[in-house]
């Protein structure tokens, strides 16, 4: 841990009055968790703050105290703008194309491009809301109850309930220390892990009827038309790929998401220790982790998963 940068960053939080704080589209629960741990414990301390998805907060995590401030583009002027859990900047959205250098970019991604003005960046955490919950009180924030229900949602979505190969005792402990608020675990863990909406469900049907598997390989597929016919209002994957990442004698899980706009958002999953997907995801412009990666690429998606599984097989000697 570098003392002299978080010192840095609190001292440059300290001086700074209108904020705006954002995440990178499509959020995941510890996107979401890490904009609005942050931003209350900042409200809390006097700041103004503008919370910022330029995609919303999905119906799945509306339960979070405070997710109803979350907006989907910044309303005027700020003297600090904050990115949390983006490996590039490009990830923010179009709406914050003339915003500049982020004053202060917080993330766990090893891919990170370390375009802020400050970086703090440790890839050894387990998420975002992990690094959050660590420097919060360092930096003179408070976590309350809604504070370490958002950051607990970040560390419980990124590590699938405790589940992935990076979990180490201090993520644990981290969890423990959010729990002494008051927040209540088990429900944090059914509303963003396990319970789905029937659309959701039905979404899934869809993906799980397209499975193949090849080489080492299994994949799903989520066509633009499943998501209408389903009715999911999302332009995600319901998760699906932690379906996916649960099926055996596989080496790499993989999901294909169709857009409207002419994309496909892929999103990896390594299932055998020693894989590491992140090269992959890098190679197409995206980031992750070794064991998790994503990008968004333009293309059909005949095109372009046929262009994902041929390089998937070839950087992986498959």
């Amino acid at each position: 841990m570098d003392n002299q940068l978080t010192g840095e960053i609190k001292d440059r939080l300290a001086a700074a009055n209108k904020i705006v704080i954002a995440a990178h589209v499509r959020p995941d629960g510890d996107a979401i968790g890490s904009v609005l741990g942050l931003g209350l414990a900042l409200r809390d301390a006097g700041k103004s703050v503008e919370m910022v998805l330029v995609d919303g907060v999905p119906s799945s995590f509306r339960y979070l105290e405070g997710s109803d401030l979350i907006k989907k583009e910044p309303a005027g002027g700020h003297d600090m703008f904050i990115t949390v859990d983006c490996a590039d900047l490009k990830r923010v959205g179009k709406v914050f194309e003339k915003f500049g250098q982020p004053d202060i970019n917080i993330d766990h991604h090893i891919t990170n491009e370390k375009f802020g003005k400050l970086n703090l960046i440790e890839a050894e955490e387990v998420a975002t809301a992990a690094i959050l919950t660590n420097h919060l009180p360092e930096w003179g924030l408070s976590i309350t109850k809604p504070i370490a229900a958002a950051l607990l949602t970040g560390i419980l979505t990124d590590t699938l309930g405790f589940r992935t190969s990076n979990i180490t005792p201090e993520a644990l402990r981290q969890a423990a220390t959010l729990m002494e608020t008051g927040v209540d675990m088990p429900e944090i863990y059914m509303k963003s892990l396990v319970r789905k909406t029937f659309p959701a469900a039905k979404y899934w049907g869809a993906g799980l009827s397209s499975l193949e598997s090849k080489k080492g390989i299994v994949w799903a597929t989520l066509s633009a038309t499943d998501r209408k016919s389903t009715g999911y209002s999302g332009n995600d994957d319901a998760d699906l790929i932690n379906m996916v990442s649960a099926i055996d004698g596989n080496k790499v899980g993989m999901v294909f998401v169709e857009q409207n706009d002419n994309h496909v958002k892929i999103s990896w999953r390594a299932l055998e220790s020693g894989i590491d997907v992140s090269p992959i995801a890098k190679h197409f412009n995206g980031g992750g982790h070794a064991a998790a990666a994503g990008a968004d690429i333009q293309g059909s998606l005949s095109e372009v998963k046929a262009e994902v599984l041929k390089k998937t097989r070839e950087l992986l000697n498959l």
